[in-house]
């Protein structure tokens, strides 16, 4: 059982705060550990946008109305904005409501407004203007470095209102009630989250304990508040807990793959704005591409491209490398210098995928919900606003919380009910700003194809602006129970590498492009050496089942499990089976997909024990988890739906600072 820390820590934390490690060299059980807690009022994992705004407008509340509200952020990048990535232009209108001076706030990154917005049709020799969206104008934006943005916004956080950030800290588990003492949004009886656990520090591959060994720490909270974004590992299991795609779309996601350059300032022109449609894609692949004059002579540029395309063969790294050889590319590159390179997956699905928001206990903020409008191609606006409102909730809450526990000191607190922060979502700007572009991204997934998504969307952009009493949905609703236990609508899309030819990618040519491990190397990643692979060849809903069953580490070591259902947990049989469908059916497409190189179907050694247990045809899966950077495509693109995601040890991953 849980213990309570007996004072209340107000400083930073730090690892030796962990108590109790067990002795180095002895295979971990979570069921022995004895971990340190703190009490918290609110616990925000994730210090993204949302994340921060969240707990920057609850200790606004506490300014206003007098009540201490103890906010912590959990954070599993090594600092603020070191896994954040996007484009990025912000719309400021969720920053002006949150921070009304925040242009006399020192050191403030949004120096460089948009200044000219244009779109373009690319063929493979030439570039063709077109006709943009009124939503893609950006009068009024700015163009930034999300990363740094996002560090700015957290020393405000912490500088001007005292929130308590704790980089380095990657929440691994729901914090979950011992007893049913709640509802889920569906009234059905449910244990309440109330909290979440950190991931252990100091253990092998194999599950034994290192000399530095240290456990998780649990947060115990009266709101928990996932921000996570995109495909957040507790989000994705909180959705699947509390059944809350019941009544919603699956989500869609695209994969966003950028570069930041220094151009020369003969071809710099700050402020400007453009997006690209066309080459480098085929007609059935949906996507674009963007190019950012940022501050400072750099220059942001990328491709999306949706994770529903069917061809196994593409590569959206490769995709990126030759949209770089178009000669409009070429001319803005010439004498250039690469800085930096990314990849994060988004969320398209866009009104359709939003979820139920609320828990009991807590709630999903940001982009682990998924407030993208994909026609304005932003969400940081949406993802700030639902954090402010979300945090709205959470201080009532906590008031609330705190009324209960006084009147009635013997009894357990009641399960935050954060049903308002739903309500008041919907009732938003946010929900006017999604509904309005609802239908575009899915006309695009009509019997028409790309060029009905193109008609359709400049019809309804210029004209209806989403005054149509239809929506489009991504699934029909006969389909739809496919994808309620966390299955990947874009994983379903995918088709045979038998009916598809391997793509011709041309050659690299430094310094315009390289192979994939230079660019890897410009992203900074870095994870402990033998520590657990946190790619895990399990779905997400038997992870879920070990999760709340103490198995994990007992599952991934190799043993053989007896489940409560009588079912029987084999990871080796598993992987194996993963090896033969995604290497026969599918051409091992994860090998291409990955923009970070972390997965190889390789030819097995002559005597290798581990195609025998674990391989199919003499190819074996290497998982390189060293590589990766965090961007969730393989959880949700591999077709066999066995790839779960999990955080790694605190402070790993990329160290993104332009991006």
């Amino acid at each position: 059982m849980l213990r309570p820390l007996t004072s209340r820590a107000v400083t930073r934390l730090a690892r030796s705060l962990h108590s109790s490690a067990p002795r180095a060299s002895a295979l971990f059980n979570p069921k022995d550990v004895d971990r340190a807690e703190d009490d918290v009022d609110v616990c925000i994992v994730g210090g993204g946008p949302a994340g921060l705004s969240a707990a920057i407008r609850i200790k606004q509340l506490e300014r206003e109305q007098g009540n201490e509200v103890r906010v912590v952020v959990l954070e599993k990048g090594a600092e603020a904005g070191a896994h954040i990535l996007s484009g990025a232009v912000i719309e400021p209108r969720a920053l002006n409501e949150l921070l009304p001076d925040w242009q006399q706030l020192p050191d403030h990154p949004l120096t460089q407004p948009a200044t000219s917005s244009t779109m373009r049709w690319l063929t493979s020799k030439h570039s063709l203007p077109m006709p943009h969206p009124p939503q893609m104008s950006n009068d009024g934006n700015y163009i930034v470095s999300l990363s740094n943005f996002t560090r700015w916004l957290a020393a405000v956080a912490e500088n001007e209102y005292g929130v308590e950030i704790y980089p380095g800290f990657a929440a691994a588990q729901l914090l979950l009630s011992e007893t049913t003492d709640s509802n889920d949004p569906w009234g059905n009886p449910a244990q309440s989250v109330r909290g979440v656990i950190t991931n252990e520090v100091g253990l092998t591959k194999n599950y034994t304990t290192k000399s530095s060994f240290e456990p998780g720490m649990a947060f115990n909270a009266k709101v928990t508040l996932l921000a996570e974004g995109a495909h957040g590992s507790l989000s994705k299991l909180a959705i699947q807990k509390y059944q809350l795609r019941k009544e919603s779309q699956p989500q869609t996601y695209g994969i966003g793959v950028k570069e930041v350059w220094r151009v020369d300032p003969a071809q710099y022109q700050p402020g400007k704005v453009v997006h690209t449609m066309g080459w480098p894609l085929d007609t059935k692949t949906y996507g674009g591409g963007w190019v950012y004059h940022m501050g400072d002579g750099l220059v942001s540029l990328g491709l999306v491209i949706g994770l529903d395309y069917q061809n196994p063969y593409l590569s959206p790294y490769r995709e990126l490398q030759r949209m770089k050889h178009h000669p409009y590319y070429r001319e803005l590159l010439a004498g250039a210098e690469r800085l930096s390179y990314g990849a994060r997956v988004i969320n398209e699905g866009g009104l359709q995928s939003v979820p139920k928001l609320h828990f009991p206990g807590g709630a999903l903020i940001g982009c682990s919900a998924g407030f993208v409008n994909v026609a304005k191609i932003k969400g940081t606006h949406n993802a700030m606003k639902s954090g402010m409102l979300a945090g709205e909730a959470a201080f009532s809450a906590v008031q609330s919380s705190s009324e209960a526990a006084e009147s009635d000191s013997e009894s357990a607190s009641p399960a935050a009910d954060m049903s308002s922060y739903d309500t008041a979502l919907r009732e938003s700007w946010v929900w006017k700003d999604l509904h309005e572009v609802r239908n575009l991204r899915p006309s695009f997934n009509t019997r028409l194809g790309l060029w009905g998504g193109i008609a359709y969307s400049g019809v309804d952009s210029l004209f209806l602006k989403g005054r149509v009493p239809w929506t489009f949905k991504h699934a029909p609703a006969a389909e739809l129970a496919k994808y309620k236990d966390g299955k990947s609508l874009d994983a379903a899309h995918t088709q045979s590498a038998f009916l598809h030819k391997p793509i011709d990618y041309p050659p690299f040519e430094a310094p315009l492009s390289t192979d994939l491990m230079t660019s890897v190397a410009l992203t900074g990643t870095n994870h402990a050496e033998d520590q657990p692979v946190h790619l895990r060849v399990v779905e997400t809903r038997e992870f879920l089942r070990e999760a709340e069953a103490g198995e994990i580490e007992r599952a991934e070591t190799g043993a053989v499990l007896a489940t409560t259902e009588g079912k029987t947990v084999d990871r080796k049989a598993g992987r194996r089976k993963h090896v033969e469908v995604n290497v026969r059916e599918y051409a091992g497409l994860l090998g291409r997909a990955c923009p970070a190189g972390v997965y190889e179907y390789v030819e097995a050694e002559p005597g290798d024990k581990a195609v025998a247990e674990e391989g199919w045809d003499g190819k074996k899966l290497v998982i390189n988890s060293q590589n990766c950077i965090h961007c969730k495509l393989c959880d949700i693109k591999v077709p066999t739906q066995d790839i779960t995601w999990t955080v790694p040890e605190g402070g790993g991953g990329p160290k993104y600072s332009l991006t």
